[in-house]
């Protein structure tokens, strides 16, 4: 990798030999490896069998997992927020996994909107929880650093599975208490994920 990426540098007109990029096609080495490390995550083994036999059945809501991940289209990154909620049937999953399993999607070259379905269709297949919601805003720096260069928009999406999709009620609770940020800052420009990712080439 270190070898294709000071040809890149000299393709891009700079002498990787300088000292300031002596060291770079190293450290972007370590960057990219860690930043696509779900590829090389087991799921099983994140989630190390942390299932509970509970008898609850109310929602359960992680909100505000912050996440990182690369734009497949321009190796750009996007960023923001997860907010996950399930209804569990009888079992619960350990609180801490679902931001580990955020990560372990997230660190891959990806599109939001299968981030999104991935993380839902994930715990769905896991827990067989009554219903799960999964909604993701992030800022796309492909939108705002180039193409349409709109700094302040953001994308939203989300996956609804089960009770979540079937009862609008409560679909509408679980939006009511993640108070979305497009909704807390009227202000700010909004967009969509087709958006998001178009654009010049």
């Amino acid at each position: 990798m270190q070898d294709l990426i000071r040809q890149l540098l000299a393709e891009l007109g700079e002498d990787p030999e300088r000292e300031g990029l002596m060291r770079t096609p190293l450290r972007v080495e370590k960057a990219l490896r860690f930043l696509t490390s779900g590829y090389r995550a087991n799921i099983d083994e994140v989630l190390n069998d942390a299932l509970f036999t509970v008898d609850y059945s109310e929602m359960v809501i992680v909100k505000d997992i912050d996440f990182y991940s690369m734009c497949e289209h321009h190796l750009l990154p996007f960023f923001g927020k997860c907010h996950v909620a399930y209804i569990p049937s009888n079992k619960v999953i350990g609180l801490s996994k679902i931001p580990r399993m955020v990560d372990v999607f997230s660190r891959r070259l990806q599109v939001q909107e299968r981030l999104t379905n991935q993380i839902a269709a994930t715990i769905s297949d896991i827990v067989r929880p009554l219903g799960v919601a999964v909604v993701v805003e992030a800022t796309h720096l492909c939108m705002s650093m180039r193409g349409v260069e709109k700094q302040n928009s953001f994308a939203v999406t989300s996956a609804m599975l089960g009770i979540f999709r079937d009862q609008a009620r409560t679909r509408m609770e679980f939006l009511e208490l993640i108070k979305l940020r497009s909704g807390a800052s009227a202000t700010r420009e909004s967009a969509s994920t087709s958006l998001a990712c178009m654009g010049e080439d």
